[in-house]
């Protein structure tokens, strides 16, 4: 399944210190957790969505709600929390494992079908919500070379173009399985 987070940071002071802390403390606390295959953070390129997305293959809700999801930080920002705006959780049906986005690639979100995405030469892969806020209720993603890609500001209203802020990080698990168990 894939597990969504988006948020906006509202103090400029300490984003920085913040983004560290989440892509060198947080994320790889998280990808410990079993049940945990994958975890890539992003900055959103476009206007009108919140400006972080974190995307995380998990093996069900079940991950999302055990001790040790909470003992590793699962759904705590510490010292940081009073600054997260526009916090959005989501829980997507399965899509296998969610692609790793290089750092020459684009991720692109749409909620408005997948035909924006075809257009732009892509196969977008089928996301239906299924539990937490449930809003998207269907998502499309698909990866697009920073090379092909139109600029943020010429997509559609309702397509968000995200950049990586760091490489997939992967559970020992899901590499040496290749694939969910």
């Amino acid at each position: 399944m894939i597990y969504t987070v988006e948020c906006s940071f509202a103090d400029p002071h300490s984003e920085a210190e913040w983004n560290a802390f989440y892509s060198l403390d947080k994320l790889p606390a998280l990808i410990s957790v079993t049940g945990f295959r994958t975890s890539q953070r992003f900055k959103a390129m476009s206007a009108g969505c919140p400006v972080y997305l974190a995307i995380h293959t998990v093996d069900s809700l079940d991950v999302l709600t055990s001790e040790e999801y909470r003992q590793k930080g699962g759904g705590n920002f510490a010292k940081w929390q009073q600054h997260i705006t526009d916090w959005h959780r989501n829980l997507y049906s399965d899509i296998g494992l969610a692609p790793a986005v290089k750092a020459d690639e684009w991720l692109v979100l749409s909620a408005n079908g997948p035909d924006p995405l075809i257009q732009l030469g892509r196969k977008p892969l089928a996301m239906q919500a299924v539990a937490l806020e449930k809003f998207p209720e269907k998502r499309w993603l698909a990866v697009l070379p920073r090379s092909n890609a139109p600029r943020a500001e010429d997509l559609p209203a309702g397509i968000y173009l995200y950049a990586p802020m760091a490489d997939q990080l992967t559970s020992a698990r899901a590499i040496s399985s290749g694939q969910k168990d």
